[in-house]
């Protein structure tokens, strides 16, 4: 599929009837950029070979886990760029995870070279507007779990063709660059980032990588923050708020307050998990609670998307399919937030970050 075929997506009309919203929710969503922070499409294509360039429906599991996202979806939905993941496995060896890594973004770029211009892997906020100005769907690779590097001999600097625009410091599982959000944290005695995680938020810092806050402990968020450039954006891709839903993923508003004031952004997820007991919102407006208590704290500036799709997350039910951000639109409209609000919180905000790191 090429760029040149975009137009071939889904009528307004078509989507607003698939999806029950208006037109409207629609044709707005399609005007704005829409940048998701956090998509895991790679995981899937990984373990059983999922191909992001064909449609696929909901499947036997119907949205839950896997099959959320590819292209005739992204493109129906008006979804204009993605932090793309590379999810690093702890059970390997050092020299293992980076051989693993280095190989999965070498199979990356061959599935980026393959869509004749569909996709685009990006590196700045220029590289980003210039894809689009082609009509293609941006990709900015990105990996969860430090440890990845733990075998490069330079560290992040080792990507080639400083491809790499994000780095989570750690996913699921302590590591030597620190402890995660997770209970297992409590199995180490200090929770923070040791001097690995130190070192490497000073190389990313270097290469103009995005730090991503998600799932760090708390003590090592702080020690994130204390070694931090100040002049950078700090982000946290995808995680609900804990103002909202009190959760040990979830960001407190000193912590939402500390990412805003380097003029970064704070992703919402779409995980149910981390969302749920939001004025017993069962549907896609928990999202919208989480968004609008970041909102409330530091201001309409600093909150984006950031679904975790394909990420083995269950999102709501009726958000299910990557073509559903015409229906988060929708319930934006109905809260009576006004075009501006809705552009930035979809992909302005992002970009603006974006432009004071890579421009």
């Amino acid at each position: 599929m090429t760029a040149g075929q975009m137009a071939e997506r889904q009528a307004p009309k078509e989507v607003a009837a698939r999806l029950g919203v208006s037109e409207a929710a629609v044709e707005l969503t399609r005007r704005c950029e829409v940048v998701d922070l956090h998509l895991d499409t790679f995981i899937p294509m990984r373990l059983f070979g999922y191909d992001p360039m064909r449609r696929h429906g909901q499947g036997i599991l119907r949205g839950r886990h896997f099959g959320h996202m590819d292209l005739p979806r992204m493109q129906d939905a008006g979804l204009s760029g993605g932090m793309w993941s590379i999810t690093t496995n702890p059970l390997r060896t050092a020299a293992g995870r980076w051989r693993a890594f280095t190989e999965n973004v070498a199979r990356l770029v061959e599935v980026v070279d393959a869509s004749e211009g569909a996709l685009a892997l990006v590196r700045s906020h220029a590289e980003y507007r210039a894809a689009r100005a082609r009509g293609a769907h941006a990709i900015m690779l990105s990996v969860q779990g430090g440890n990845a590097f733990d075998g490069a001999p330079n560290g992040p600097a080792d990507v080639p063709d400083r491809l790499l625009t994000r780095v989570t410091l750690v996913h699921l599982t302590n590591s030597r660059v620190g402890a995660a959000s997770t209970p297992v944290s409590y199995l180490r005695r200090r929770r923070g980032l040791s001097e690995a995680g130190r070192r490497l938020v000073t190389q990313l810092n270097e290469e103009r990588i995005f730090v991503d806050l998600a799932h760090v402990h708390p003590d090592g968020f702080w020690d994130a923050v204390e070694a931090h450039d100040k002049s950078q954006p700090l982000i946290d891709t995808h995680t609900g708020v804990s103002g909202v839903t009190p959760h040990w993923r979830n960001l407190d508003d000193r912590q939402l307050k500390a990412i805003a004031d380097t003029g970064g952004v704070v992703g919402i997820i779409y995980s149910v998990h981390f969302l749920k007991g939001a004025h017993g919102h069962r549907d896609g407006q928990m999202i919208l609670e989480h968004m609008q208590h970041v909102i409330d704290v530091v201001g309409e500036d600093f909150v984006a998307i950031g679904s975790d799709y394909d990420g083995a997350i269950i999102p709501p039910p009726d958000l299910r399919s990557g073509d559903s951000y015409p229906r988060m639109v929708q319930y934006m409209l109905q809260r009576g937030w006004s075009e501006a609000r809705i552009q930035k919180v979809l992909g302005e905000n992002f970009l603006r970050a974006f432009a004071l790191l890579r421009p």
